[in-house]
């Protein structure tokens, strides 16, 4: 599996290494206040897609917190309502007969 791992790594690389000696054209991006960024296509296309990633993370961040914050809650209940099951009255017998009774009958 880790051959294969790899020899889709290696064609992923390429293709991409591909894309961005196809894209070095220089770009102009107009942002507000008259501000303008010229550069590489290709770069322009990697710094957005890795502020888009960030920005998704961080979008996530809140609701990891949440679930883990519940999940240790649910855990320290399991964990209460086990201690509290081990210390009450001892566990019922499953109805058995006896064969000594089952003679005498």
């Amino acid at each position: 599996m880790k051959f294969v791992s790899t020899i889709v790594g290696v064609i992923l690389f390429v293709l991409f290494f591909g894309f961005a000696l196809k894209n070095t054209q220089e770009v102009d991006l107009h942002f507000f206040l008259n501000y303008e960024l010229r550069g590489p296509l290709v770069l322009m296309l990697l710094a957005f897609f890795v502020a888009g990633a960030a920005l998704g993370i961080l979008a996530l961040t809140p609701t990891v917190f949440r679930q883990r914050r519940q999940t240790s809650q649910h855990k320290n209940t399991i964990q209460a309502l086990q201690s509290a099951a081990g210390t009450g009255t001892a566990q019922p017998t499953p109805d058995a007969v006896n064969p000594a009774q089952k003679l005498a009958q």
